[in-house]
């Protein structure tokens, strides 16, 4: 890690010659002198004395080799906990966590599985849901984060990552606490006449579309696009112009001055483990373990 001339100088100090300090090195002496003068000169000082009866160290060079013995014990202690780092690295999960995708469903299926991962840690990775930057965070699986967990059926968050399905959330409908229909434990798609419906632009959620096409067929409804993925500034507009929103079931906490009804309709969106394109198989092995079957999870092609 350090300049050959600084190893050759303190190599010298210590065997307090240069001949032996080239046996050591196993260089030859002109080496280890041209070396030991290419740096004094470089330091402009002079680090040796050299008199008949050998060399031995200026002041100057008492006070380099002091520093460049602390650099090399410090340099060992550094590569150390580098390796050991690595290693822990090697055994560690790295969980990414946000508002709209919480880590929790990920740590109940870890307790479920931890036993098949001796000596691995969780280690977890804030994130925010801005809809403008979310892609270029799920685009860091596999760097950033080994998991995401989160509902999907994105085609733009798909071509980034892998996806194994978990399980399913049904979309609901958020509103407003001050809303006329908060009190209501159920909706139905007559409900919302006479409402400004607030939802994703169409094209990225086949589910989202098949909702957007059933909402199209009644007039009375009026849709107004969000932006293509939900961030707070979304949960934020519902509550403020007192529009109604599609929602999903696990986001009713999200916002509290919002509360989330079930609807008269059938529309799950798949959740499930977000990985990398090229996960390691470590990764492939959790993936299959939490989906509770033996063969691998399926991968994009």
């Amino acid at each position: 890690m350090f300049n050959s001339q600084l190893t050759v100088f303190v190599c010298v100090a210590d065997c307090g010659s240069f001949n032996k300090a080239a046996e050591q090195l196993y260089i030859s002496p002109p080496a280890v002198m041209k070396k030991i003068n290419a740096l004094e000169k470089h330091l402009d000082m002079k680090l040796f004395d050299r008199t008949s009866q050998g060399i031995r160290l200026t002041a100057a060079g008492k006070v380099i080799y002091r520093h460049a013995r602390f650099l090399f014990d410090y340099s060992d202690k550094a590569i150390e906990e580098a390796k050991q780092a690595a290693g822990t690295a090697d055994t560690t999960f790295c969980i990414g966590t946000s508002l709209l995708n919480p880590c929790r469903p990920f740590m109940d299926l870890w307790y479920q599985v931890k036993d098949h991962f001796l000596g691995y840690k969780l280690h977890i990775v804030p994130f925010e849901d801005n809809h403008q930057g979310i892609v270029s965070e799920i685009s860091s699986l596999g760097k950033k984060f080994d998991f995401l967990i989160g509902a999907c059926d994105s085609a733009i968050w798909l071509d980034h990552c892998n996806f194994q399905p978990l399980g399913v959330y049904q979309h609901c409908i958020a509103l407003s606490r001050e809303h006329r229909l908060a009190k209501k434990a159920r909706l139905t798609i007559q409900d919302l006449y006479g409402e400004t419906l607030m939802m994703v632009k169409q094209g990225d959620s086949s589910v989202v579309d098949r909702i957007r096409a059933e909402i199209s067929c009644h007039p009375q409804i009026e849709i107004e696009d969000t932006p293509q993925f939900y961030d707070m500034e979304v949960f934020n507009r519902c509550a403020q112009t007192q529009n109604a929103m599609v929602t999903l079931e696990c986001w009713q906490e999200v916002h509290p001055g919002l509360v989330t009804l079930p609807v008269d309709w059938d529309f799950p969106l798949p959740y499930g483990l977000l990985y990398s394109l090229n996960p390691p198989e470590d990764v492939i092995k959790l993936c299959c373990l939490c989906h509770g079957a033996e063969e691998e999870p399926l991968q994009k092609k």
